[in-house]
């Protein structure tokens, strides 16, 4: 695995943690006058396609732009990525999601209408947390069912049956449409590394509830993969990861 895709995919799960999860903090942490829940809901939604859709073609090419564990946990699971290489994934990653959730609260912190227990950093969550107030196992479903979808999209645009130059605008869509729905149940996750970084930095009920916004999105990951393998026809791994953009192979080996 060479170090430039494992720089992309920390770069870009702390851009993913900095800008979409910073939209989720100022509409939903600091209240701003004039803006309602419903408005914040839609902003913060278009913002993590919009980021998203930039850095599927941004970095695309050069990692694939997974920016997600729950993505990787797919291509893995679909067989068309290794183990090494999902680990070296994984934990680029999640180094991302904490530096982009340092750098965010170092941003905030500069406010004096900041306030990390009350305003937080765009958490997720469920109970009393939740806008609707959905208990554990409906969230744990809520979010198994939420990334099977994002991840299934990404697997099926960027398979040889898919159009990879509009792979990126499909899969940023889609993550905008979870998050229309996800926000009101759980904050919406459909990522671990988006979201541990902001729950160690919170604390509180948030950390100890981020085991399921990292178990239930992966569990999401692996269902997509399944049934992406029952539809699709075996692919080849692709040890350099096939990409958004555009299909890069540089080396491969028949499937099992």
């Amino acid at each position: 695995m060479s170090v430039r895709k494992l720089l992309a995919e920390m770069l870009g799960t702390a851009f993913l943690v900095i800008f979409a999860v910073g939209v989720a903090t100022l509409t939903f942490g600091f209240k701003l006058d004039g803006s309602s829940t419903s408005a914040g809901i839609v902003a913060t939604a278009v913002a993590f396609g919009l980021v998203l859709l930039g850095l599927a073609y941004a970095i695309g090419p050069i990692s694939g732009c997974h920016v997600n564990p729950a993505v990787t946990m797919g291509f893995l699971a679909s067989g068309r990525m290794t183990f090494l290489d999902a680990v070296e994934y994984w934990i680029a990653q999640f180094i991302g999601g904490v530096l982009g959730a340092l750098v965010l609260w170092g941003i905030f912190s500069g406010s004096p209408d900041y306030h990390r227990k009350t305003t937080g950093l765009g958490t997720n969550d469920w109970g009393k947390a939740s806008m609707i107030h959905l208990n554990a196992g409906a969230a744990f479903g809520a979010e198994v069912v939420l990334t099977f979808l994002f991840v299934f999209v990404i697997l099926a645009v960027t398979s040889r049956m898919g159009a990879p130059g509009f792979g990126g605008l499909a899969i940023g869509l889609t993550l905008t449409v979870v998050h229309l729905i996800g926000i009101p149940l759980t904050g919406t996750s459909v990522n671990p590394a988006r979201s541990l970084g902001p729950a160690l930095i919170v604390g509180g009920d948030s950390l100890k509830h981020v085991w399921l916004f990292i178990l239930a999105p992966l569990a999401g990951g692996i269902v997509a993969a399944a049934c992406y393998r029952a539809l699709f026809p075996p692919e080849p791994v692709v040890r350099s990861v096939e990409v958004i953009a555009e299909t890069v192979v540089i080396e491969e080996v028949e499937p099992a």
